[in-house]
């Protein structure tokens, strides 16, 4: 039976913040149709820019398209910043034959939200 410190003790440490993970920033993003754009892997900071053809980030050292589809205009609570606010999550694939490339398939992009409004030059 626990005594009347010991269970004091056990609220007092209950009731204390747990240390934010990096990827916890990423754990209430949802796709467009609900599901969870993060599986504790996947997402990232991720540098990103607009063109004419639309948004590209930055994804493993290569500037990759974004479809529109995909990005939400938003700011995480957490971000640090390094990224000017913009966050990729989604997957990588490798083709078997023939493509040296790797094929970026993106389940959510996050960009700030003034970002919504600028326009850069192609």
């Amino acid at each position: 039976m626990f005594s009347r410190t010991a269970l004091v003790a056990v609220v007092l440490v209950a009731s204390l913040p747990l240390p934010i993970r990096a990827h916890d920033i990423y754990s209430l993003l949802l796709d467009e149709v609900g599901a969870s754009c993060c599986d504790d892997q996947d997402c990232r900071p991720a540098l990103h820019r607009m063109r004419a053809s639309g948004v590209q980030m930055l994804v493993d050292q290569r500037w990759i398209d974004v479809p529109d589809e995909r990005i939400q205009y938003r700011a995480l609570l957490g971000d640090t910043g390094e990224t000017g606010g913009g966050h990729w999550c989604g997957s990588t694939y490798k083709p078997d034959f023939g493509t040296p490339n790797t094929v970026y398939m993106t389940k959510c992009a996050v960009l700030p939200p003034q970002s919504a409004s600028v326009q850069d030059e192609p």
